[in-house]
């Protein structure tokens, strides 16, 4: 595993980590829970479901016994919606652009990694975070949804990396065991979807309250 304070490479997650979604999220799954009648859940709730994929968190989300046919229609609905209003709430967490900006400055490849469909990863990097993230990578076919590191290793051959000179940053314990499965020490940040205590119950170690605390883990000089 490499030295976390001597790497070039930071491969980031999307939601929870360098985009505030939830708000966005929560509107468009009780959305797709009113359309068919199923109780609604508050923001908190669903920030437990979210972190692997839509269709997980519908799973969480639907009353025992709910059809796969049922929840097959109730995906596609929300994409749907979501496609539409996915950027009525979401912005970049407080601090994010400029970390990411100043990396890029300095040298370090950046990228992020995500559970979502790969072109609305890369529509909301082209957004928020290009040019300072070149390289934005998404759920598709040939490459296996975290928690497998298929998008981590992904990312570090477009970006020209070896694992070694990589670390994984995120939020929940999805992230956390694809930077176990790809080999990566992994920085847990604080301001996404899960807590603390949460996290450490799965085995992370390595915290940071707020994006000005990265920098303190990973140096900023210049490559």
């Amino acid at each position: 595993m490499s030295d976390i304070r001597c790497v070039n490479t930071l491969i980031f997650d999307m939601d929870g980590t360098v985009l505030d979604t939830l708000a966005d999220l929560t509107v468009s799954m009780n959305h797709v829970m009113d359309i068919y009648n199923m109780p609604e859940h508050t923001e908190e709730e669903y920030r437990m479901f979210f972190g692997n994929g839509i269709r997980y968190a519908l799973e969480k989300a639907v009353p025992e016994g709910t059809s796969v046919e049922t929840v097959d229609r109730m995906q596609q609905d929300f994409k749907k919606h979501y496609d539409a209003h996915c950027l009525d709430r979401t912005k970049p967490y407080e601090g994010i652009p400029e970390l990411l900006a100043e990396y890029d400055r300095r040298g370090y490849k950046l990228a992020i990694v995500s559970n979502k469909i790969d072109s609305a990863v890369k529509e909301l990097n082209e957004r928020f975070f290009y040019p300072s993230v070149k390289v934005a990578i998404g759920e598709r076919k040939g490459i296996k949804r975290k928690p497998a590191p298929d998008t981590v290793f992904e990312a570090l051959k477009e970006l020209g990396s070896a694992p070694e000179e990589a670390v994984y940053i995120g939020d929940s314990e999805v992230d956390y065991m694809t930077a176990k499965n790809a080999g990566l020490p992994c920085i847990s940040v604080l301001w996404g979807f899960r807590s603390r205590e949460y996290l450490e119950s799965i085995g992370a170690g390595i915290f940071v309250e707020k994006p000005d605390d990265i920098p303190g883990i990973i140096q900023t000089e210049d490559r």
